[in-house]
């Protein structure tokens, strides 16, 4: 009996080290599972337990662990959850309780839609966002008469599709206590004849924004819920979010505690006095599904506006270079106080000027060799002899691929034909280090992450054009455009060990597809939806 005692004892034994018949949360079969490790290795099995994944493999794995949910996923294809490296997470949701005004040809079309949003809604101010002067067929800044007449009793505040720029009525110009005498540093007034136009440039968005209501927390609550709505229908698991108030990452921090929003979060603080003071003096916040360890800071505006810094002028505004947002000293002075601290610093740059400036500012401060992983957000413009200086201080370009397909059609007015050659030089912006973050800066774009992969890749629009692509020398592969959707956008915030590919011991984030993204057709890609989205192992759709 002793002996059969031990006998049973060393099977169990045995049994227990095999780990045959473990019981796990979830088991995944029969897809091809693109793990998007270093390899570009391919699975059919991926088993997961308590949000993680223990093991990618054959089927094989199938004799060794069991569960009671069980994914057959018979000819789908397998991806990490994506990851947005650059948009604007509550703003979306934000966006989506005003007006608006994207794909508007006219300002007619813009003036429409306020009436019709108005009537509706009998809002106490209007605001809305996404008009673009560059597409209607006079590519002019409009005036706020017809704003002025429809609206004379509640404050009107109309953004740019870049928020860069925005157009207001006499109402909130007078309750901004703004007149054609105001100076703005870093901002502008357009005027017309003296007269304001109610156009508004920049930092001179700011002060009429301002001057606005504050939503309360349950607005901000009820934004970030619309936006993650958004977010996960599209098969994005992680967002990274461009600048945020404290206020705002308090409110995204409760909501994920109370098990209320489960996508994951990493949270540039933007940079003014009041949260660098408050923030240097806090530790970060690393968790699995809230990173709070960098800064956002604006060194220019957008080219669309011709906020743009440039080192030469524009080629459609002579003796204009564009502005700067952030005025050097303070620039230097917040770099000086973070690089002491365990803090990324993030920079808005969008002109050549501005870049140079800022990869020499960093580079002062951090040397050659350094693994800080500082970024140049956007990196749209940049002088042909500044790329090397992303490698030479490990900068990292974090880049918006349908910015290009955006801006192609009127980029030339504002750069002339030279300059354009080096502007959305993805492929060369990749070369500086050997990996590029992609995003989608929504809702200045839309948050649908396979634009940005199509974008990347055939360097197209939505019709298909132009013809061969633009600038296809600094287009990126499927395989450069995948990594830049998963484990490049993850590295860039410090979170390649955690999440970003399907390997052992990273998060259950991923996301089922009908087709294979490196083999279909690019078009159907293009407009193509995940059929199921997990989250540490738990579908969310």
């Amino acid at each position: 009996m002793k002996n059969l005692n031990l006998y049973s004892c060393l099977f169990l034994l045995i049994l227990i080290a095999s780990g045959k018949n473990n019981k796990v949360d979830l088991i995944v079969k029969g897809a091809k599972i693109y793990t998007i490790d270093s390899l570009m290795s391919t699975a059919s099995v991926m088993v997961i337990n308590q949000g993680k994944i223990v093991e990618v493999g054959t089927e094989e794995l199938l004799k060794k662990y069991q569960s009671d949910s069980v994914l057959k996923a018979d000819g789908k294809f397998i991806y990490p959850g994506l990851i947005d490296a650059h948009s604007h997470f509550y703003g979306l949701g934000a966006y989506m309780q005003t007006v608006d005004l994207t794909n508007t040809k006219s300002w007619d079309e813009v003036i429409e839609r306020c009436r019709d949003f108005v009537r509706k809604n009998n809002p106490s101010f209007l605001t809305g966002r996404g008009w673009d002067q560059n597409d209607w067929s006079v590519n002019k800044f409009p005036t706020n008469d017809k704003l002025n007449q429809l609206f004379p009793n509640i404050p009107v505040l109309l953004k740019r599709v870049d928020g860069h720029a925005a157009i207001a009525n006499n109402k909130a110009l007078e309750l901004a206590k703004l007149n054609s005498n105001t100076k703005i540093d870093g901002g502008e007034l357009i005027k017309n004849a003296n007269t304001l136009t109610g156009v508004l440039i920049d930092n001179a968005v700011d002060l009429v924004q301002e001057k606005l209501p504050k939503p309360n927390k349950a607005s901000i609550a009820r934004s970030l819920i619309l936006a993650q709505e958004v977010c996960i229908e599209l098969g994005l698991t992680s967002v990274c979010d461009a600048g945020l108030d404290t206020e705002v990452i308090e409110v995204i921090d409760s909501l994920q505690k109370s098990k209320q929003l489960f996508i994951r979060v990493y949270a540039m603080i933007s940079a003014n006095d009041n949260q660098v003071d408050e923030w240097l003096n806090r530790a970060p916040i690393k968790t699995d599904i809230l990173n709070v360890s960098s800064f956002k800071m604006y060194a220019d505006g957008a080219l669309g506006s011709r906020g743009a810094c440039l080192l030469q002028p524009y080629q459609d505004q002579h003796k204009h270079h564009g502005l700067i947002l952030t005025p050097f000293a303070k620039m230097e002075e917040y770099v000086k106080r973070i690089i002491n601290s365990p803090y990324q610093l993030n920079t808005h740059c969008i002109g050549d000027s501005a870049n140079r400036y800022v990869m020499y500012l960093y580079g002062k401060y951090l040397g050659e060799n350094n693994n800080r992983r500082w970024r140049i957000e956007h990196a749209q413009v940049v002088h042909q002899n500044d790329f090397k200086l992303f490698g030479k201080y490990n900068i990292v370009p974090s880049v918006q691929p349908t910015h290009a397909t955006s801006d192609m059609y009127w980029a030339g007015d504002r750069l002339g034909q030279e300059r354009k050659k080096w502007a959305y030089a993805l492929k060369t912006l990749l070369k500086q280090n050997g990996w590029l973050p992609l995003g989608t800066d929504f809702p200045v774009e839309p948050p649908q992450p396979f634009y940005t992969y199509y974008a990347a890749v055939e360097r197209k629009d939505a019709q298909q054009l132009p013809v061969g692509g633009f600038q296809m020398q600094d287009a990126l592969t499927k395989e450069e455009a995948l990594r830049g959707m998963t484990i490049w956008a993850a590295k860039s915030a410090f979170e390649e060990h955690m999440k970003g590919s399907l390997e052992v011991g990273k998060l259950a984030d991923f996301i089922v597809m009908d087709m294979d993204l490196l083999q279909a057709d690019m078009l159907k890609i293009r407009n193509a939806k995940p059929s199921a989205v997990y989250i540490a192992g738990m579908r969310l759709k």
